[in-house]
């Protein structure tokens, strides 16, 4: 990212912190420290990142219970940014607080014995006491991976979106490329959505690939709810024509789901990724290479 985008986005930031509720912000006290960890998970293992009722898998839910087990205490953890059902992540970020004196290994070998298949942490790291994993992360990173084919391949149900019609790959990075900078994008929210605001900013869009299997990258300084999806939903209109380039410039600039096509499936969804001011050391990992190693990703 340009320089000045980040100093730009990290003043914004510092202003969110001086309002943001005190969700587990005040820091721990003098008796406990503060950690980050870094996690991964299979998204359709789970009915998503958020704790719920009693006997409901979630990745939360789970998570906290292996660390309170490791800590020997009770253990809530503040996360990044919040998954749907099905949508998976390579590296989502927590922050939580302890008065256990454990090692890095302690909360990732430790934990990770004691995590359900489907989700592991690969990185702990002890932070500064005002670190927030939501409310000091100034960017987020998804990928979409789809696959067009005339049969939906068995071996990458849940791993990938599908659609059994060609696509004109063309078409959609025509369109793919108009969704960067500011925009209002209630195009494509859920009427569910709870952000205050529509307007985001999207650093870079990038589709790559083949058009029988893509990836699309987006990198930008936060996500309305099912936006992504929603905007894939929209890309595969593009590419099988039902929509034109100029009618999904349009469509942006109407800022309503009324004329929007359908959300697509959450499968293909990943987080890849959170940026955070280089203060805290938690650098942005690349998109594993197995998740498809397409050139050009973020």
């Amino acid at each position: 990212m340009p320089p000045d985008i980040f100093n730009n986005v990290f003043l914004e930031c510092r202003v969110m912190i001086l309002e943001r509720p005190s969700e587990n912000s005040e820091g721990p006290s003098e008796s406990t420290s503060r950690w980050a960890l870094t996690l991964s998970y299979d998204g359709s293992r789970f009915f998503g990142w958020q704790k719920q009722a009693d006997g409901v898998v979630s990745v939360q839910a789970a998570l906290e219970s292996a660390l309170s087990q490791i800590a020997g205490e009770t253990v809530n953890v503040v996360a990044a940014g919040r998954t749907d059902t099905g949508v998976h992540a390579t590296a989502q970020v927590v922050h939580f607080d302890t008065a256990a004196e454990r090692g890095e290994q302690s909360w990732i070998r430790g934990v990770n014995s004691l995590l359900p298949q489907g989700v592991a942490v690969w990185q702990a790291k002890r932070v500064a006491s005002h670190f927030h994993a939501r409310f000091d992360a100034f960017g987020r990173r998804y990928r979409y991976v789809l696959q067009s084919s005339p049969v939906r391949s068995p071996l990458l149900a849940a791993r990938v979106g599908w659609t059994h019609t060609p696509l004109d790959f063309a078409a959609m990075q025509a369109a793919a490329a108009l969704l960067v900078g500011e925009h209002d994008f209630s195009s494509f929210r859920a009427s569910q959505c709870q952000a205050k605001s529509p307007v985001k900013t999207l650093y870079s869009v990038v589709l790559h690939g083949t058009p029988q299997l893509m990836a699309l990258d987006l990198h930008g300084n936060a996500f309305l709810h099912h936006m992504v999806r929603n905007i894939v939903g929209a890309l595969v209109y593009v590419g099988n024509g039902r929509l034109s380039v100029q009618g999904f410039a349009e469509l942006l600039a109407e800022k309503s789901r009324l004329k929007a096509p359908p959300t697509f499936m959450p499968d293909g969804l990943y987080l890849t990724g959170v940026d955070y001011p280089p203060e805290f050391g938690l650098p942005v990992p690349p998109p594993p290479d197995w998740l498809w190693p397409f050139e050009g990703g973020l």
